[in-house]
Formats: C-alpha cells, sequence, structure tokens
C-alpha cells in the first residue's frame, strides 16, 4: 500500500527542519518543534502543513521581510532535484518541507511582495512555490505579473515554470485566482515566451495552465493552439495537443480541426456492446467496425463516451480514450477494447440501464445500451 501524502510531513521531517532551522540565532527549536509535533497523527496533509508553518511563525525571532535573509541562507545547495529533492538534511531545507516555509511567507508578507518574491524565486529552485506565490498574483497582479515575466527569462528552469505553474487559473491545491479565471489575457504573454522551452518541465506546465483556461474560455485556447501549431515543433506540438486535452476529450469541433481531425462524413459504424448486462466490478467489450466510404483516407480520433446513470434517472458522460488512427477509403476497420466497470470513490453507480457510445472526430456515430447490476455500495 502507497504511503499516505500526510507522512511527507512527518515527524522526522518536521524534526529535520528543527535542526536546520535552529541556525538561526534566536530560534526556539524546542518551542517549534513542540507546537510542529501536537496532534499530528489526526491531522491530514495540509493541515499538517499549516501547522507547520504557525510554529514556524511563533518560533521566528525576526518577522517578515527580516526573516527572508537567514531561511534563505538554510535553502539546499542543490538546485537540480526540485520537486523531487528529498527530505531536509544537514545541507540544508528543501522537497516538502518547503511548502510550510511558502505558507509561511505568503500568509505573512503581502506587505513586503517584491522582497518574499524574491525569496520565492530561491525557494522554488529547491521545491516549488507554486502555491506561495498565488497569494500575491491575486492581492499584486502588476507586480507579480511584471516579475513573472522576468522569470520566464530566468536560467534556471523551475524558475521559469514557477511563471506558469503559479500563475495557473485553477491550480489543484492552490487557491483559484479568479481575476485570471475572468480575463486570462495578462497571463497569456507569459506561456507564449514559454511555449518553446527547452525544458519539458516547463512547456508542460504552459500546456496545464493553457488547459485550465480552456476551461472558461475554450476559443481562447483554441484560437492559441491554432496560432502555435504553424509550422511547430514536435516539442510545441505535444504542448499544444496536452494543452487542448479537455477540450479534445469533450469532441469540440474547432479544437479538432486543428489537429486535422474533420468531422467524419460519410461514416458507417457497426457497434456491438456484451454482455447485454454486466455486474459492477466486470468488463464490458466492445467491438466496433468502421468504413469509411470517402475518398482518401480519414485520420479518426476514437473515444468511448460512457453514459453513467444518476439517482434521478438521468446519465452523465465520461470520455474514455480509445484510439488516433486513419481509415483506408471503403475498407472496414476493425476496434476491440475491454473496458473493465470498477467501482470508484468519486462516483456513484445506480442500477438499471446505462449507454456507450463512439464518438469520432467529436461526433457520436453509434450507441448501445447494457444493464448495469450494482451490489450494495454501503455494506
Amino acid at each position: 500500500m502507497a504511503e499516505p501524502l500526510k507522512n511527507l510531513f512527518s515527524a522526522d521531517v518536521i524534526r529535520a527542519m528543527g535542526a536546520v532551522l535552529a541556525r538561526i540565532d534566536g530560534f526556539d527549536r524546542a518551542a517549534f518543534e513542540a507546537q510542529a509535533l501536537s496532534g499530528l497523527d489526526d491531522l491530514e496533509m495540509m493541515e499538517r502543513s499549516a501547522q507547520i508553518a504557525a510554529a514556524l511563525r511563533a518560533a521566528m525571532p525576526l518577522a517578515l521581510p527580516g526573516a527572508l535573509a537567514p531561511l534563505t541562507g538554510l535553502l539546499h545547495p542543490d538546485l537540480q532535484e526540485g520537486i523531487d529533492g528529498g527530505p531536509p538534511d544537514a545541507a540544508g531545507l528543501r522537497g516538502w518541507s518547503l511548502v510550510p516555509v511558502g505558507n509561511y511567507v505568503a500568509e505573512d508578507g503581502l506587505e513586503h511582495p517584491e522582497a518574499c518574491l524574491g525569496f520565492l524565486a530561491e525557494m522554488t529552485k529547491r521545491f516549488s512555490a507554486e502555491f506561495a506565490v498565488r497569494p500575491f498574483f491575486r492581492d499584486h497582479p502588476e507586480l507579480t505579473l511584471e516579475t513573472a515575466a522576468g522569470w520566464a527569462r530566468d536560467p534556471n528552469h523551475h524558475v521559469r515554470r514557477l511563471a506558469s505553474e503559479g500563475s495557473r487559473p485553477r491550480l489543484p491545491w492552490g487557491i483559484r485566482l479568479q481575476d485570471f479565471v475572468r480575463d486570462p489575457a495578462p497571463v497569456l504573454p507569459i506561456l507564449a515566451a514559454l511555449k518553446d522551452d527547452p525544458s519539458e518541465y516547463v512547456r508542460r506546465s504552459v500546456a496545464n495552465n493553457l488547459n485550465d483556461i480552456a476551461k472558461d474560455h475554450p476559443s481562447v485556447v483554441t484560437g492559441i493552439a491554432a496560432r502555435w501549431m504553424r509550422d511547430a515543433s514536435g516539442p510545441r506540438r505535444r504542448l499544444v495537443k496536452h494543452a487542448c486535452r479537455s477540450l479534445i476529450k469533450a469532441g469540440d469541433p474547432d479544437t479538432l480541426a486543428v489537429f486535422g481531425y474533420a468531422a467524419p462524413g460519410d461514416l458507417a459504424a457497426d457497434l456491438n456492446v456484451s454482455p447485454a448486462a454486466i455486474t459492477l466490478g466486470e468488463s464490458l467489450e466492445v467491438s466496433l467496425a468502421l468504413t469509411h466510404k470517402g475518398a482518401g483516407p480519414l485520420p479518426v480520433l476514437v473515444d468511448l463516451v460512457l453514459g453513467f446513470r444518476k439517482a434521478n434517472g438521468q446519465t452523465a458522460p465520461k470520455v474514455f480514450k480509445w484510439t488516433e488512427t486513419e481509415l483506408p477509403p471503403g475498407e472496414p476497420t476493425q476496434l476491440t477494447k475491454s473496458l473493465p466497470l470498477k467501482p470508484v470513490t468519486t462516483r456513484r453507480h445506480y442500477p438499471g440501464e446505462q449507454t456507450v457510445s463512439v464518438q469520432v472526430n467529436g461526433v457520436i456515430v453509434a450507441a448501445r445500451e447494457f444493464e448495469l447490476r450494482v451490489p450494495d455500495q454501503d455494506g
């Protein structure tokens, strides 16, 4: 069984932090460890981080921004591992131990944005400051955007990534940047500057930012995709496709057209689903024959869409990626797929008639029904 994420902030990590922080003249290590360790077993991951940040604040002999210089001096010298760095050691703070440090800076340093942003640029080289920087985007957008534009030119790829990851409108686990949700335009120059970054780590962050934007402004991202795909290198093509993944999955026709997937037109689809009734935990066997009746080959993106029954009897679609291929004219292409229907914690399954549909280039071309039996989910 995988180690619980909350153990990233274990008692050993807290004590290792205390040993490093004790090098600050006047830092109360005993008080820090006592407060940070109090009731630790009962706390979840982010609760632990918040408690460690509170303990750090209480034990610090200096307020911000005065505490930034000694904290900077305690950062680990290894700048290569970044977010994959291990726990703090005798060389300094790194890895997940820096999350509560970032929390402390973000909570107490908003009145000193320039100094704090400088510290976060150093901190991100040893982990990531993507969560800590977000209150500065929220409360000091012009200064932070200007700073992030400079980060996009930094020689360190962790700092360049901070420019795009920290400005994501809907970063998971991070506060939502509502101004950028409403209008992403201020962020777009930063993403454009990083679209051909030599680091895949950075390019993937750019893609994730655009995917966030696509949830509220799909046409903006489709337009960017069309422009960036002109004479695009392989890495940029992969970035753009990853950026458009939600739009592609949703079958957005304009986005699909950017990647050469036209409406299927004259296409015959023969779909078979077996068995006709299954029990949750079993697999659905899907077979499909696609015949393109037009002239020339047809590139296709084929997805399965399961319509799961809800409590009110209506269905909610869930898209499963299937395949990308090219259909020759006049010859049937056979496809098969086994689709396990397993219980998941994120969805409650209801018994009865469900649907399975085939989506080709964003268009539903065939559908079948099947019966789902659901054992007691509360037992």
